[in-house]
């Protein structure tokens, strides 16, 4: 399928203005809009591969730029430490607040101005703990979250003053939670943790934990890539979109 591709601006409600790279079929389009969030390292050209993807697939994609206060528009952060240490900079100065205000911002776009009827949101890493959240707070109606860490902690902005975990009793949606067994982030007391949150709050979820899989095993150009789980993460982010 055709796809169309664009960067767009988007006016968040505190005053600032967030870019976002949009891309759509051709033609017509699914009534679920899809929000992607980015990892630690920014709208880079994995997020945007991965915004083609689901938008060839038939939906209409916007992957905001969630750094977009304290980086200039545009930028995205090399994978390696140096990468990585500006990253967590610029994840420690993301507040909750703000962030949900970014993705009410995007939804708005979504709904009001490409007229779709569903919001839903795809976040990876740091992302996927941002959209967790988006789904305990706000009417996100399918939420995939691939290795969304620090959940039950307080050790990012995003997760405070209560642990995001705290909130699930929020999610209205289906949530699908994708993550390696061997994930360094997410050890088998965290999944039990977020397992258990999500079944007493009677969410409707999946959580999938891939055997010997690692953190970051959907990026090709990570030393975790793993290309099986990878696919079967793809294919059922799909097929959460499209119920």
């Amino acid at each position: 399928m055709d796809v169309v591709r664009q960067w767009i601006e988007i006016p968040v409600e505190d005053g600032t203005t967030m870019a976002a790279y949009c891309a759509r079929p051709a033609g017509d389009f699914s009534p679920v809009g899809v929000i992607v969030a980015h990892e630690l390292f920014g709208v880079n050209p994995g997020i945007r591969s991965v915004v083609d993807e689901i938008a060839a697939a038939g939906h209409l994609v916007v992957a905001p730029e969630f750094y977009h206060r304290d980086a200039e528009t545009g930028r995205y952060l090399s994978r390696d430490d140096a990468g990585r240490d500006e990253g967590f900079a610029l994840l420690h100065r993301m507040s909750r607040v703000g962030a949900i205000a970014d993705v009410r911002a995007a939804a708005a776009v979504l709904l009001e101005r490409y007229e779709v009827r569903e919001t839903a949101m795809v976040g990876f890493s740091a992302g996927g703990h941002l959209a967790y959240l988006a789904a305990a707070t706000l009417p996100i109606s399918r939420t995939a979250v691939l290795y969304g860490g620090w959940l039950p902690t307080t050790d990012i902005p995003l997760s405070r003053p209560e642990p995001t975990l705290e909130l699930t009793p929020g999610i209205r949606g289906e949530l699908l939670f994708l993550v390696g067994e061997r994930d360094f982030l997410i050890d088998s007391g965290q999944r039990d943790k977020i397992s258990a949150a999500l079944r007493a709050a009677g969410a409707r979820h999946e959580i999938v934990a891939y055997p010997e899989v690692q953190h970051a095993f959907f990026w090709p150009d990570t030393p975790a890539f793993d290309q099986d789980a990878r696919d079967d993460a793809m294919k059922r982010i799909l097929v959460l979109l499209s119920r």
